[in-house]
């Protein structure tokens, strides 16, 4: 069983270089997803944004590598070289040997703050999630303003069950992501680069325009990692709050605390994907690590920002009851009963078409698993008109809130309280 004091561990990804052909095959797969519509996926209920948006906020932009970056604007949550007052010491990590070491570091190199990876980059190079450049030693956002992906989905689809369940969530995503998941469902945009797409340079007003025209209460920034886009992302929920639309994050939980903080100022509510519960699961199937992702959902916890956590249990993987227990032990030791945990079924995708989806029987014992731990609102997800869909009350087990796959069928609440027995139910209903 893992510690409950991780010790954070500093990657220093190496910059990918991607086959052309690879690249010539990721745009044509994602220039067909557009066509496209399936449950499960980003491809569902799209929105055209020229439609949307009107032609006055969006414009066409001709991607070509350096000139993307050159107009691209400058990123935040990150170091140079070409920076005064930088320490040496501040790009390495810890346990690097520097005293009485010569080291050539170069013109403009950066190391980016904002995924747990920390990429050092070079001038002209970009980090593994493909969504920042190195120009001249400043690092630059690719996808500030580009999103790859609008549409208006079920806030359950995220899946958010306990906040303002029922509602539409205007969702958007940009390219990229820090992680590798061979699992991944939308891998044709996580695994992508900006230019794999033909977008619109589309503002922040444009975003929220958009969500009141569709008279959509939330934004959800999810789909890709949205933290490769989080200036756009914060950008977006301060301009949202002043027209009473909440946002909420989709996330793998990957980044640094500083770049979180500024999120848990803007956001309503984070739903974090807790993969696994192993450091071999995350770095043979995730490309990962797991403790900095066990440190993001404690940091939004103390926070007090809306939770929800979902684990996708991928068969042979990480569906032992040895590794289930241990997820729902951590989980109650460090944030207590009320925090709702999705057990989701896996669906062959990406490069894992080599198993199969995951039995119910196997999302029923993980659910009986939480519960015996002491767990309120466990799930299990992604499997329609499963019992498990529904919210039930803690105290006298009625269902409080019935789901046939991503809609509610029935609510038996008054405002936040169980309407049989007045139980407080945890999350956001008004």
């Amino acid at each position: 069983m893992l510690s409950r004091k991780h010790k954070n561990q500093e990657t220093i990804g190496a910059v990918d270089q991607e086959k052309i052909g690879r690249r010539r095959f990721l745009k044509k797969s994602a220039q067909m997803a557009l066509y496209v519509s399936g449950a499960g996926s980003i491809l569902s209920s799209p929105i055209c944004l020229q439609q949307l948006l009107g032609t006055a906020n969006a414009k066409t932009v001709a991607f070509g590598g350096s000139e993307l970056a050159k107009s691209a604007p400058e990123a935040r949550f990150y170091m140079s070289t070409i920076m005064e007052g930088i320490s040496c010491s501040a790009c390495h990590r810890e346990d690097e040997e520097l005293e009485n070491r010569e080291i050539q570091h170069g013109a403009g190199i950066v190391k980016c703050r904002l995924c747990a990876l920390e990429c050092m980059i070079r001038p002209g190079e970009r980090g593994k999630c493909q969504a920042r450049e190195n120009v001249g030693g400043i690092l630059k956002s690719l996808v500030y303003g580009r999103p790859a992906s609008v549409h208006v989905d079920p806030i359950e689809k995220k899946p958010l069950f306990h906040f303002l369940p029922g509602s539409d969530a205007l969702s958007l995503a940009t390219s990229g992501c820090p992680l590798s998941c061979k699992f991944c469902q939308n891998w044709q945009i996580s695994q992508a680069r900006p230019e794999d797409f033909n977008t619109r340079y589309t503002p922040p007003e444009a975003i929220v325009k958009a969500a009141i025209q569709r008279s959509a209460p939330v934004i959800a920034f999810t789909y890709n990692e949205p933290t490769v886009f989080t200036e756009y992302l914060t950008d977006i929920a301060r301009m949202a709050r002043d027209h009473n639309i909440r946002s909420v994050l989709i996330s793998c939980g990957f980044m640094t605390k500083a770049p979180l903080d500024e999120m848990c100022d803007v956001l309503d509510a984070i739903k974090i994907d807790l993969k696994g519960f192993s450091r071999s699961f995350y770095r043979q199937v995730c490309g990962a690590e797991i403790e900095p992702v066990l440190r993001s959902i404690r940091q939004v916890s103390r926070r007090k920002v809306h939770l929800e956590l979902v684990n996708l249990v991928v068969p042979t993987l990480n569906d032992s009851d040895k590794m289930m227990t241990e997820l729902c032990k951590w989980v109650m030791g460090e944030l207590g009963p009320d925090v709702p945990l999705h057990f989701t079924r896996f669906h062959p995708d990406y490069q894992m078409h080599n198993l199969p989806p995951t039995p119910v029987s196997t999302l029923e014992r993980a659910y009986d698993i939480a519960k015996d731990t002491g767990l309120n609102y466990p799930y299990v997800g992604n499997y329609p008109g499963h019992p498990g869909n529904h919210t039930y009350c803690p105290q006298c087990k009625a269902p409080v809130i019935k789901r046939i796959g991503f809609f509610v069928t029935d609510k038996n609440m008054i405002d936040d309280r169980c309407a049989a027995c007045n139980t407080k139910i945890t999350g956001v209903f008004n």
